[in-house]
């Protein structure tokens, strides 16, 4: 006898096919029947009449590492129908690295994943897995170029060439067979900008051979360090010279070219024709979120945290500092907000606009970030403030709804979750947002296409096992929502308030939402 029947759901499988009626039974945690199964009796069964019935959501680019070893339910993911994130992006997390470098790059990264986990093994990507097991939903993980390189060259911007280049080759190479789906960076960050196209070509090569995805956040750090200077070049250039698969993170349009999609996606396209493999992943907002790291150039970031904090604290170096806040992107920190400040003085400016509180305090918006980056030992992270103009931003997220209408996209929330603060409203209404109130400004996207860029389009892209499919002999992961009804409620005043319209979540076979209301499951596993 089945433990569970889902009866009478609108069934979309995940395939992009057209939804069907049909009843779902599932034994321990797999479907094990899909079809009409009145005949049928379970220990519990589930009125899914007027729902619809979809896999999981895989959210294929999460920065969870933090919260989900302090907060294991997870609820933020699991009401929106996440059942399984891929972590350790942008090539910033814990592993693989030692003790002492974990101890340091894990206080590096607290700006973006919170306090670290210093009391963990993180010494390999099989220690670091074991770790997400029984947590709420499903994790997987990538290689990430940060720890690669910290492991092998230290926080140093040298170049990673000889017997530090196969040092790294091999911790990519471990690291995929203990289970990583690919290898990551953000070349953005640091020590990830330290590289040249030759040491990501080189390392990508390693990837390739292993059967890894290339994941990207292309460069916008020394980007002297590419050819042509760009980093869209740069990362289909690596995929061109390697055969690797790129997979590239949040490419979408920005303010300043809002409704050029076509000539956003020119020079993929042409790639493509050229034969290189890719696929690409968004948000849907306007306003993206990081750490106040990004706009000091990788002078200052050479040698890791105590480095950094001690030219913080240098009043030599003051004016080269604030020249480098101010030019690297010009104004966009008058144009943010804190979200989070793990210091308890500096909490009071959580949501604050940094040029609001700058003028508090009597100095400009680049002095307040640096004394705050400094008294918080780098332990705080902010978003950019939403357009001015809401056809701006109802423009974006139009463009963001052509870019997912497209067969090569998935989403993913770029989620930066934290127990307090106030952190960007995408880590708890991604999923919802694109199938609520935006697929109901744009009907003509169909539902059953959206869904296969949240579920089989990522499983086949990151070979996750027997996942992003509701059909028989797969996990049951599995997601029941009111199509008419769903929609996020999350906002940059209330970033945490809960979805709507998504009832109940299935994760490996046990309920993880019941009622639109988080149980005390913990089911996921380290996938894949």
């Amino acid at each position: 006898m089945p433990d569970t029947i889902i009866r009478g759901a609108q069934l979309i499988d995940g395939s992009g096919a057209p939804p069907q009626h049909a009843d779902i039974a599932v034994e321990r945690d797999r479907i094990t029947a899909i079809g009409d199964l009145s005949g049928q009796t379970a220990a519990r069964e589930i009125d899914a009449r007027g729902l619809t019935a979809a896999p999981g959501f895989i959210d294929t680019h999460a920065h969870s590492d933090g919260i989900l070893l302090h907060e294991p339910q997870h609820a933020g993911g699991l009401l929106q129908g996440v059942t399984t994130e891929i972590i350790t992006q942008d090539g910033l997390s814990y592993a693989p690295l030692s003790a002492q470098n974990l101890a340091s790059y894990g206080r590096y990264l607290a700006g973006l994943l919170g306090p670290p986990p210093t009391d963990l093994d993180m010494s390999s990507i099989a220690a670091m897995r074991e770790h997400y097991h029984g947590k709420g939903c499903n994790v997987a993980v990538l290689a990430p170029h940060g720890p690669i390189r910290l492991s092998s060259v230290g926080f140093r911007d040298v170049p990673l060439v000889g017997d530090d280049l196969a040092a790294a080759q091999r911790l990519i190479a471990e690291s995929l067979e203990q289970g990583a789906l690919g290898f990551s960076t953000g070349l953005s960050y640091y020590p990830n900008s330290y590289s040249n196209t030759e040491e990501l070509v080189a390392l990508n090569e390693t990837v390739a051979a292993h059967g890894g995805v290339y994941v990207v956040h292309v460069r916008n750090h020394n980007n002297d360090r590419a050819p042509g200077g760009t980093g869209i070049t740069e990362a289909l250039e690596i995929g061109r010279r390697t055969g690797v698969p790129v997979h590239v993170s949040h490419y979408r349009t920005h303010p300043t070219n809002a409704g050029q999609v076509a000539a956003l996606m020119e020079e993929i396209d042409a790639a493509k024709g050229d034969g290189v493999d890719v696929t690409l992943e968004t948000y849907p907002y306007a306003a993206p979120a990081t750490v106040p790291g990004y706009f000091l150039a990788g002078e200052f970031h050479d040698g890791g945290i105590d480095a950094l904090l001690a030219r913080l604290a240098d009043a030599e170096l003051r004016p080269r500092l604030l020249e480098s806040m101010r030019t690297l992107f010009p104004g966009a920190l008058q144009d943010s907000a804190w979200t989070w400040i793990n210091h308890p003085r500096l909490r009071q400016l959580e949501g604050m606009a940094m040029a609001d509180a700058a003028a508090q305090q009597g100095l400009t918006v680049e002095e307040h970030v640096l004394e705050v980056m400094l008294e918080s030992g780098l332990a705080c992270g902010f978003r950019y403030q939403s357009p001015a103009s809401v056809t701006v931003t109802r423009q974006i997220e139009a463009d963001v709804m052509a870019l997912l209408r497209r067969p090569d996209y998935t989403v993913g929330s770029d989620g930066i979750p934290f127990t307090d603060g106030m952190p960007h409203p995408r880590a708890y209404g991604t999923f919802p947002r694109v199938l609520g109130r935006l697929r109901r400004r744009h009907p003509t996207i169909p539902l059953e296409h959206l869904i296969r860029g949240m579920t089989a389009l990522p499983a086949e892209r990151f070979h996750i096992t027997d996942r992003g499919r509701l059909d028989e002999g797969k996990f049951a992961d599995i997601v029941l929502f009111n199509p008419n009804t769903i929609t996020d409620t999350a906002s940059y005043e209330d970033p945490k308030a809960e979805p709507a319209g998504i009832t109940h979540v299935l994760v490996n076979g046990q309920l993880a939402v019941e009622h639109a209301q988080v149980t005390a499951t913990l089911a996921g596993r380290a996938v894949p």
